[in-house]
């Protein structure tokens, strides 16, 4: 049968190696295109400096055992046309926390290739507001930080990390 369809001579030396070739030249394109994607999305970088940063972990344990002392609440949000990030700080008894100093990161979960900084400025008694236009839709993450100017050596008092999701 298979003789009939190969013609006269049957399955031969040249047919076995076309066939060979043929088969592992369809893996390594397969291969190839799979690298590719692999390579052209998230590195897998979790950190940067991981060294540097494990060295200061129990500095960053003590600072979020201080954070967790001061009993704040915060909520994070986009505003609904996407022009603006919005935070609002409140203390342990829910009075507005008020003349901090924020900054913000907002990117997307998996590159930092989109990463936008911002200033947020007090807009109202324990309410900031920063300048941000987000043109499509997603997740974001926001990380915000907050420093207190009136005790500027005390560094970074608050931190906060929120997930976003607009719609398209």
């Amino acid at each position: 049968m298979i003789g009939s369809r190969l013609g006269a001579e049957g399955l031969t030396g040249r047919h076995v190696l076309a066939l060979l070739c043929g088969f592992f030249a369809v893996v390594f394109a397969v291969n190839a295109y799979f690298v590719t994607i692999a390579l052209s999305t998230h590195t897998g970088v979790v950190a940067n400096e991981p060294y540097r940063k494990g060295l200061r972990y129990n500095e960053r344990i003590a600072a979020s055992e201080r954070q967790a002392g001061l009993g704040w609440t915060d909520e994070i949000a986009m505003s609904p046309d996407r022009s603006h990030l919005e935070v609002t700080l409140h203390d342990g008894s829910g009075l507005p926390v008020r003349g901090l100093t924020l900054s913000a990161v907002v990117g997307r979960p998996v590159t930092t290739r989109e990463d936008v900084a911002l200033e947020l400025a007090e807009i109202a008694p324990g309410r900031y507001e920063g300048a941000l236009a987000l043109l499509t839709g997603g997740v974001f993450i926001a990380d915000i930080e907050a420093i207190d100017p009136l005790h500027s050596g005390a560094g970074i008092i608050y931190r906060a990390r929120k997930r976003l999701w607009l719609k398209q």
